[in-house]
Order: structure tokens, then C-alpha cells, then sequence
């Protein structure tokens, strides 16, 4: 079960990526790993963090980041 949630925890940080400005992006992935840590074990919780900080550290195309900005 934890392995189902692991993965709906990195498909919300992919939707976020896609969705959001940077900061709001970091916003919720912040979110994401505080009600993560409750639900996967130790193991699981690290993947996760290193997975969320790569996408972190991932920049958005410029014309996307405007028109995210636009939109918010």
C-alpha cells in the first residue's frame, strides 16, 4: 500500500511542477512532504525528498513561468 502511495506523492509533485509558479511549487511540495512523512516509511520518505528536490531544482521554460503568473 505505501508503494501506491509513494507514487500518488510523486504524481502530485509532477501535477504541481506543471501547474504552478516556482514558488508555489516549492510551497507544495513542502506541503506534500509534511503529510508524507506520516504515511511512508523511512526509506520511502527519503526517495521522496530526493525526488521533490530534483524537481525543485528543475527550471521551468520562461514563457511557461509568465503565463502561470498570468494566470495566478
Amino acid at each position: 500500500m505505501s508503494e501506491q502511495i509513494l507514487q500518488a506523492c510523486k504524481e502530485l509533485v509532477d501535477d504541481a511542477k506543471k501547474g504552478c509558479a516556482d514558488l508555489v511549487f516549492k510551497e507544495v511540495c513542502l506541503e506534500i512532504l509534511s503529510r508524507a512523512r506520516y504515511v511512508l516509511t523511512e526509506r520511502q520518505f527519503k526517495h521522496l525528498v530526493a525526488y521533490a528536490s530534483e524537481k525543485m531544482q528543475e527550471k521551468i521554460p520562461f514563457e511557461l513561468q509568465q503565463k502561470l503568473m498570468a494566470h495566478g
